[in-house]
């Protein structure tokens, strides 16, 4: 019996890391969430967050880069390496974004 318990005991300990970590990932109404750029791209690409979601684009790469909005809705400075950028999104809505220096760079933000 005893052997039984400690072979269930990491299983369920696991279980529950798990399930935690999956209800972390789903961004409360006001959280923040990250986006790093590195490797001349966006990471993760796509996110899809609830409105009022602040995230925050740090350039983790060795060059310089920007965050900009395809319609204008907003624009970082050029930002060296370990800089960031942040924007809250208040409005339910699409927002492809890409990097001016590097147009190539692409990404999204699906707000709900």
């Amino acid at each position: 019996m005893k052997r039984y318990v400690f072979a269930v005991l990491p299983i369920l300990l696991l279980v529950s890391l798990v399930s935690k970590s999956f209800a972390a990932d789903s961004s409360p109404k006001g959280s923040v969430s990250e986006v790093k750029i590195d490797n001349f791209s966006f990471g993760p690409n796509v996110m899809t967050v609830p409105s009022g979601t602040t995230i925050t684009w740090t350039n983790r790469d060795d060059i310089p880069h920007t965050v900009v909005s395809s319609d204008g809705a907003f624009k970082s400075k050029v930002l060296d390496t370990d800089e960031k950028f942040s924007f809250t999104f208040s409005q339910p809505g699409t927002y492809e974004y890409y990097c001016s220096i590097h147009p190539k760079m692409t990404g999204k933000v699906v707000v709900r």
